[in-house]
């Protein structure tokens, strides 16, 4: 199959349509400057009221203008309220680097390995161990969602290491007595996840009254029709002797 060839102008014909794109190239037939003005000018109009959103953008006129002036492969001759200029052709963009190997570590991804790489830079003792301490917090949060159950700090200092080739090394007892690798902690130990669940009250009868609505009115009303069907239960008549 055979593809047709990129017309020049496809990209604003795209835009403004087929239609308007023949209006603008009529324009080159009409000789006379005044009548040519203001057909390019109704051209204009015609573009806002089809396309009403461009008139929020900035410097919209200038744009609208500008196209048009392309799509007539500038030779448009017409008292234009701006300077009107053809698109400048930049070229193909250049190629994007992508990167040629993955990640050593895919729990962690490259960025990780990124700020190894800034933390090594650093000359400052403090400021590195620091550095080290935040980037093996946030390996431990990543670790977790790939293998949340040997999540350990000594996992994670040993692929600390490995990954900033043995220079970012950390105290393992240290990192395990202060929580270092975790970010909250309440008296030392680690903050753990509760879903908080209804409360229950108590009512004038003494019954527990949930918090959720109607999920215990239920299990109360048979427990009534179960104590009111005892009481109403008469007892078995002996035969006379």
């Amino acid at each position: 199959m055979t593809l047709p060839s990129l017309h020049k102008h496809e990209l604003l014909q795209r835009e403004y349509g087929q239609s308007t794109f023949q209006l603008v190239q009529q324009l080159a037939g009409i000789e006379d400057r005044d009548e040519r003005t203001r057909r390019a000018q109704q051209i204009v109009q015609l573009i806002f009221r089809l396309q009403p959103a461009l008139r929020d953008q900035p410097d919209s006129q200038a744009t609208v203008w500008n196209h048009i002036f392309e799509m007539a492969d500038g030779e448009l001759d017409v008292d234009a309220p701006f300077t009107l200029a053809a698109q400048v052709n930049l070229g193909p963009p250049k190629r994007l680097a992508y990167p040629a190997k993955g990640p050593k570590f895919r729990a962690y991804g490259q960025a990780i390995e990124q700020l190894v790489a800034q933390a090594l830079t650093l000359e400052d003792a403090t400021e590195r161990e620091q550095a080290a301490i935040i980037i093996g917090r946030t390996m431990k949060f990543l670790y977790r969602s790939h293998n949340k159950e040997n999540a350990k700090d000594l996992t994670i200092i040993k692929h600390l290491r490995e990954l900033s080739g043995g220079e970012l090394n950390l105290d393992a007892d240290c990192v395990q007595a202060e929580n270092l690798f975790e970010f909250a902690s309440t008296g030392g130990r680690t903050a753990s996840f509760i879903v908080p669940q209804p409360r229950q009250e108590r009512d004038g009868s003494g019954n527990r009254r949930s918090g959720g609505g109607g999920s215990n009115s239920g299990g109360n009303r048979r427990d009534k029709q179960r104590r009111g069907g005892r009481k109403n239960r008469q007892e078995p008549q002996q035969p006379p002797q």
